[in-house]
């Protein structure tokens, strides 16, 4: 994307102005993503704040080749995971309230994607919430692009039968 090489050279050379933009462009998409790895809004704020920390902190190093969106998700996938390692159990009470009346859809599909196989939660996450493209998915979690659509096409099947929608021949 022309638009965000042109944003991280502005950037790089100390324009706030840029960051803003930055920041304003990828905060929200970035914050979804953060939301279905935490039931905790806060958690889900503070790990997408920390995406941005460290993005702007390797930001002298950072080699944009297309897609500044594809580095964001790397490191909010690993904020997610170093949160949910750190993370106490949470109690019933601690559980913040619904922020939306489709949160009894939400659960179930975060249940119907906690019960995939490690391996198809990242990529169904990607795909089917954030709708990353596949090859966006293959160099956000570098692997390959056969394996983006086998993984892809697996989950959707076990998604479809743990969430009752078998499919009809």
């Amino acid at each position: 994307m022309r638009e965000d090489g042109l944003l991280i050279r502005r950037m790089k050379s100390g324009d706030n102005d840029a960051i803003e933009e930055f920041v304003r462009k990828y905060y929200p998409q970035i914050l979804r993503y953060c939301r279905l790895h935490s039931p905790d809004l806060h958690s889900a704020e503070d790990m997408t704040q920390e995406t941005f920390l460290r993005f702007f902190r390797s930001l002298p190093s950072y080699q944009h080749y297309g897609k500044a969106a594809n580095f964001l998700y790397v490191i909010a996938g690993n904020c997610c995971r170093d949160d949910w390692r750190r993370a106490k159990p949470l109690s019933l009470e601690e559980v913040p309230e619904p922020f939306t009346e489709d949160m009894e859809e939400i659960t179930r599909v975060r249940l119907a994607l906690s019960q995939l196989p490690e391996e198809l939660q990242e990529v169904a996450t990607l795909f089917f919430i954030q709708e990353r493209r596949q090859t966006d998915i293959a160099k956000i979690l570098g692997i390959s692009l056969p394996l983006v659509k086998y993984r892809v096409g697996k989950a959707k099947k076990e998604l479809k039968s743990l969430l009752g929608e078998e499919e009809t021949p």
